[in-house]
């Protein structure tokens, strides 16, 4: 079980480092060294920015479920 939880675990971190790093800059930052804040310039939130949105709180919360799970089972 505690193994199933960890893999899950772990894809969820590689997920959300994946979702975090395509979202778009918001300038001033880390992002406009690599020309995040160029295209940031360029229209608002579109379908594909709400989409990313859902699907990056929706890995958090799987992230955050299994953090609780395996806090709960390996409790001595």
């Amino acid at each position: 079980m505690t193994i199933g939880i960890s893999i899950a675990l772990i894809l969820a971190s590689l997920l959300m480092i994946l979702l975090v790093l395509l979202h778009k800059g918001k300038g001033g930052g880390l992002s406009d060294m690599f020309g995040g804040g160029f295209s940031s310039n360029f229209g608002g939130s579109s379908v594909v920015e709400r989409n990313l949105d859902r699907l990056t709180i929706i890995t958090g919360i799987v992230w955050f479920v299994c953090i609780i799970a395996l806090g709960l089972l390996l409790k001595p």
